[in-house]
């Protein structure tokens, strides 16, 4: 019993490494360089390493290690240690798959990766060099810096002609209402001078009665 618990997970791993040093580079830079089938995307190799590291993870709880770990039990019932180790490693395994799932979903993994999968496909019909650093730190990071800069000159300067434009109109309001202000003093300067004048033409026509009233005996 102590013997296969040693022995099965040695060669499930051996399996594993042998297989993984086979297919990466197939997978990679020799199909790739020798022009042949295009290399998967990057979402289908996240999925596929996830899916091997997961069966690798699984592989390594294995029944003859569970049964060695908890060996009294084992011992006392094995079928019920059987079903036990069945449903704990289903529930391991649904457990890390929705964990997976879950960071995929926040991170935004899917979105990104065929993201990147385009910029590679466009970065192949680009004839212009790849860009590398000069040595000199100062000029890669002005190199770097200053399209962001210039992208937030351009924003501020949209930014000042909008309130350019705004004052304007502001001052336009003001102006308007300062005239109807000016007109409306004009206005009430021009009522008061009419009543002013009528009051005067009014005051005088009685004086001149009271002064007719009382000089009309002395002329008779």
């Amino acid at each position: 019993m102590e013997k296969n618990t040693e022995t099965k997970p040695i060669i499930a791993t051996n399996i594993d490494s042998s297989a993984m040093t086979e297919e990466q580079p197939v997978s990679t830079s020799s199909r790739h360089s020798e022009g042949g089938e295009p290399p998967a995307g990057r979402l289908k190799l996240f999925n596929k390493v996830m899916e091997r590291s997961l069966n690798k993870y699984i592989d390594d709880a294995s029944f003859q290690r569970f049964a060695k770990t908890f060996h009294p039990f084992y011992k006392r019932n094995p079928k019920v240690m059987e079903d036990i180790h069945k449903q704990f490693v289903s529930d391991l395994q649904r457990t890390i798959q929705e964990d997976i799932t879950k960071l995929m979903e926040e991170g935004e993994l899917k979105c990104k990766l065929d993201e990147l999968d385009k910029l590679e496909r466009a970065e192949k019909d680009n004839k212009e060099p790849a860009w590398r650093p000069s040595g000199v730190p100062e000029e890669d990071l002005c190199d770097f810096v200053m399209p962001y800069y210039l992208k937030y000159e351009a924003h501020l300067q949209k930014e000042i002609k909008k309130i350019q434009a705004e004052n304007a109109a502001l001052a336009k309001r003001v102006q308007s209402g300062r005239d109807a202000i000016a007109s409306t003093e004009l206005g009430i300067a021009a009522a008061v001078d009419k009543w002013k004048v009528r009051y005067l033409q009014t005051l005088f026509l009685q004086t001149n009665v009271i002064r007719c009233t009382f000089c009309w005996p002395l002329r008779f």
